[in-house]
């Protein structure tokens, strides 16, 4: 089986190595950058120099690319992979994309024999990196079903949704709650500290509530709580993609959602300050700005309260 991957960033790269390296397939690849597929190429993959060579080449396709408009440009484009594209090839987009696009490819896919598939991916580069990494899927089951083992070898919570465009809305529903929790965890957490609470015992604190037994509150420790948002695990300016794409999916079915516009309106005065390429929690910081408190807790002290829990 000869898999293509198109989109060797940060999460392709973790992806296709994994695909290389523990599912031992055969790569064809292909980036923006080329200088991004050295690796792949050194290990033994081949170059393809536009998505419709990928198309001819390869029985399996993924693409892990920032958003619609990189998505419509590898498949529809003037060198896409509907130019390419093969009776019996199956394609999924691991990318955070819009329904819309993706039920608009499968549809002029199908014409040429091909299964399309929308297959967002969560864990960050992490996760793209060690395996465990939840892979939504919509599309054609049986297909699914035949594939699945490949799925396997890059990501180890690999799930079945239901149609075409059905994992998109998963994905984009995940994102959007997370985005959303975290604009009120900057809010309540920077009133704590204003009202005289030390920053890494009130974190303690709550960690030990009904909420924080379920863990929700250790992901603020990893940027917020030491004031660090550089370099960025997931991009401010991918991030403000997701939360968009959630909310024109919510306009067009008539939902109303002004909690998360106020999210996209946190989100958006941060990318104003050409915060874009900082982490996505980085609007946090603006609400301890607000309050006139500052939160920078010794990362060490975070690592000792998190390391306690596992003796």
């Amino acid at each position: 089986m000869i898999i293509g991957f198109i989109g060797l960033g940060t999460m392709g790269a973790g992806m296709a190595n994994n695909l290389q390296q523990r599912g031992k397939y055969k790569l064809v690849v292909n980036d923006i950058a080329r200088q991004n597929a050295q690796r792949f190429l050194d290990a033994g993959a081949d170059w393809a120099a536009t998505p419709k060579e990928v198309a001819e080449r390869a029985d399996v396709i993924f693409t892990s690319l920032p958003g619609p408009m990189e998505v419509e440009g590898v498949i529809f484009g003037e060198d896409g992979l509907i130019h390419g594209a093969r009776a019996g090839t199956a394609y999924f987009d691991l990318s955070t994309n819009s329904q819309d696009l993706m039920r608009r490819a499968h549809d002029a896919l199908a014409e040429k024999g091909v299964q399309v598939f929308d297959a967002p991916v969560s864990g960050g580069p992490t996760g793209a990196a060690s395996g465990k990494l939840a892979i939504w899927v919509g599309g054609d089951k049986a297909t699914y079903d035949k594939l699945k083992p490949v799925l396997d070898s890059f990501g180890d919570q690999a799930a079945y949704i239901g149609p075409i465009g059905t994992a998109t809305v998963a994905k984009l529903v995940h994102n959007l709650s997370g985005y959303a929790i975290q604009t009120v965890v900057a809010e309540a957490f920077s009133m704590g500290v204003k009202a005289g609470m030390d920053p890494l015992h009130l974190w303690k604190a709550i960690r030990q509530g009904a909420l924080g037994r379920r863990r929700m509150f250790d992901r603020i420790g990893d940027q917020y709580l030491v004031d660090s948002y550089d370099p960025p695990a997931f991009s401010l300016k991918l991030a403000c993609k997701d939360v968009t794409l959630a909310l024109n999916l919510g306009r067009k079915h008539g939902v109303p959602m002004r909690l998360s516009h106020l999210v996209l309106e946190e989100m958006q005065e941060a990318m104003n300050r050409g915060w874009g390429h900082r982490d996505s929690r980085v609007p946090m910081l603006m609400q301890n700005e607000r309050a006139g408190v500052k939160i920078a807790v010794d990362k060490a002290a975070v690592k000792a309260v998190l390391d306690a829990d596992k003796t």
